[in-house]
């Protein structure tokens, strides 16, 4: 069976990434500029001044992008190793669109409180944090105990994911001429993406912004169907999310939940919504199927079914809803 040509791309490269110098080394007068003796007067100013690294070295343009392998794409828990593919791919495009260079940093831990070691004990060298692919509940630890570094820190997956969220629905109410706020979303997966998704859409809405209100109606469902206050199998967060979702307190599954809304936002897995779940929602719908590598709907079939307009997180499909149309921009404000 011949390998697909990803597979024969990243054979032929063994790996997206290359560290390259900025200055040639081709004298020894060279030499003794970057290393001994001339980096010594660089270090002892570092030293004395510990805010020169930004200027004098890699870390005001650095991004450490930090995994343990637990949640990468829609694969699940894969591992560091087999998440490495992806990391090194987030990084290629750090640089291609932000000019900033990133480096993966794939951990052989899921320990919460390791990572959050290792991240802390690592950011010497580094401007910034792009935490990815780190499943929840382990997620929100991560981040939380990351916030006091001196550097920023950002899981993408919550944060990168939820900003392109928003911007498509904002644009999508309009073309479907619906007042966003009024409009019922049903998430399919809470986990770290649905979680932040969800939080997003419930509390944006900010006059100065001269956008709409926060949606008023948004309702989650994970594996077991929908979330709801009278679930008695929600922990930690989730009943958090209990709390500001499914103001009409409805049960059932992801079938029950899509009756009638406008908008479906999929952050699971592949191929979880049928043409008859879209065909029950309201008219003019708009489905974001963004599980990756698989959508949970092929964008054909939820045309046919009914949906108005139809957007993925894979790049090969028009409509792309992926968090890589916003991390690079943030870490370059941030930088």
């Amino acid at each position: 069976m011949k390998d697909s040509p990803s597979i024969e791309l990243h054979k032929m490269l063994k790996g997206k990434l290359s560290i390259n110098p900025k200055k040639q080394v081709e004298s020894m007068q060279d030499l003794a500029l970057v290393y001994t003796p001339g980096v010594a007067d660089v270090s002892s100013a570092i030293a004395n001044d510990p805010e020169l690294v930004y200027d004098y070295t890699m870390k005001a343009n650095t991004v450490a992008i930090v995994t343990d392998g637990s949640s990468v794409l829609g694969l699940g828990n894969i591992g560091p190793e087999a998440s490495l593919p992806v990391m090194e791919g987030k990084a290629l495009i750090l640089k291609e669109f932000a000019g900033i260079d990133a480096f993966p940093i794939a951990l052989k831990t899921q320990n919460p409180k390791e990572i959050i070691s290792i991240t802390n004990n690592i950011s010497p060298v580094f401007g910034a944090i792009n935490l990815e692919d780190i499943a929840a509940p382990s997620c929100f630890e991560v981040e939380a105990g990351l916030q006091d570094i001196g550097i920023p820190v950002m899981h993408d997956d919550q944060h990168g994911t939820a900003i392109v969220v928003l911007a498509g629905l904002i644009n999508a109410s309009k073309v479907v001429g619906k007042d966003l706020s009024e409009m019922k979303v049903v998430i399919n997966g809470a986990g770290a993406a649905g979680t932040a998704i969800a939080n997003f859409l419930t509390c944006f809405g900010d006059s100065r912004l001269n956008i709409c209100n926060s949606v008023k109606n948004v309702v989650l469902c994970d594996s077991k169907g929908i979330i709801g206050k009278n679930r008695r199998d929600l922990q930690g967060y989730k009943k958090k999310l209990a709390e500001i979702s499914n103001t009409e307190n409805l049960r059932g599954s992801l079938s029950d939940a899509l009756k009638g809304a406008d908008i479906f936002i999929g952050v699971s897995k592949g191929n979880l919504l049928s043409k008859e779940m879209v065909s029950s929602m309201a008219r003019d719908s708009i489905v974001f199927a963004m599980a990756n590598p698989t959508p949970e709907i092929m964008p054909r079939k939820a045309k046919d079914a009914g949906a108005r307009i139809v957007g993925t997180g894979r790049s090969d499909f028009p409509n792309q809803v992926n968090n890589a149309l916003a991390f690079p921009g943030v870490f370059r404000g941030v930088a």
